[in-house]
């Protein structure tokens, strides 16, 4: 009989009505309207300080609106909500623990230790890391440690995971395998995700929807940034990366980003 939402299993719906951002006297975001669907995933793309990644403050309670509301399965999103887990650039594990006990601390409170210690097997299994499990962050390799905080961030089995840039501090091939192991994760553990990139092909391999956000050109000074568009991706996941309508896709993003792109016949 808990007031507060949480945490759930399965992928929840969240909806974000006339959500706007004021720092100071500074706007950040103003009339942000999205609705996301239980399962989707979506990609926020855009200029950096855009206020991409104060968005995903505001989904996952880390923040509050300045205007406006956000709503995960028609519940307001009032404080830190449960129901969200938070991925990051950095991994942001504890340095003195083991793989598994950084894992084990996103279990929700009161799990029984036998569940949670079956639950962080099954995600290090997950991510590839059975053999890996007794060692601490130091002794593994970047892409490992962004596993293991991707495992942790799974471990309460949220309805909605929001990641900001996860793989950006990471190789280009490692980049590539993580991206992989995500889309191979929401098949066997369906969430929402929310995902924040810089890489406008990450976005179109990964994401059903990619959202475009930013300011518009012949807007005054100050007057934050909303969504310049949304762009809905063609065909079913894992997709081809050489696809034709992805490389098209791929040029109407980046020119809505500024950048000019040449077509080669």
């Amino acid at each position: 009989m808990a007031s507060a939402p949480t945490a759930t299993t399965g992928a929840l719906s969240v909806s974000l009505s006339g959500v706007g951002r004021v720092f100071d006297d500074r706007v950040v975001l103003r009339d942000v309207d999205l609705d996301i669907a239980a399962g989707e995933v979506i990609a926020l793309v855009g200029a950096s300080g855009c206020g991409k990644s104060t968005l995903l403050r505001q989904v996952s309670g880390l923040d509050r609106p300045s205007s406006g509301s956000i709503t995960i399965a028609g519940t307001a999103v009032t404080g830190i909500d449960l129901r969200c887990s938070v991925g990051f650039q950095e991994p942001r594990l504890l340095p003195w623990r083991t793989l598994a006990h950084n894992v084990s601390l996103g279990l929700p409170r009161g799990t029984e230790r036998e569940e949670g210690r079956a639950r962080v097997a099954e995600l290090l299994r997950l991510v590839g890391l059975s053999d890996s499990a007794a060692l601490r962050p130091r002794q593994v390799s970047g892409g490992m440690a962004q596993r293991a905080s991707l495992a942790r961030a799974l471990a309460r089995k949220p309805g909605v995971l929001v990641l900001d840039e996860p793989f950006g501090a990471l190789d280009a091939l490692t980049r590539l395998q993580m991206q992989d192991l995500l889309l191979d994760i929401h098949t066997v553990e369906p969430t929402t995700i929310l995902l924040v990139t810089h890489d406008v092909d990450e976005a179109l391999y990964l994401a059903d929807r990619v959202v475009l956000i930013g300011t518009h050109p012949d807007a005054p000074r100050n007057s934050g940034a909303g969504i310049r568009s949304i762009i809905q991706v063609p065909g079913e996941r894992p997709r081809d990366r050489g696809d034709a309508t992805l490389a098209q896709l791929r040029a109407d993003l980046l020119s809505g980003l500024g950048v000019h792109t040449h077509h080669h016949a």
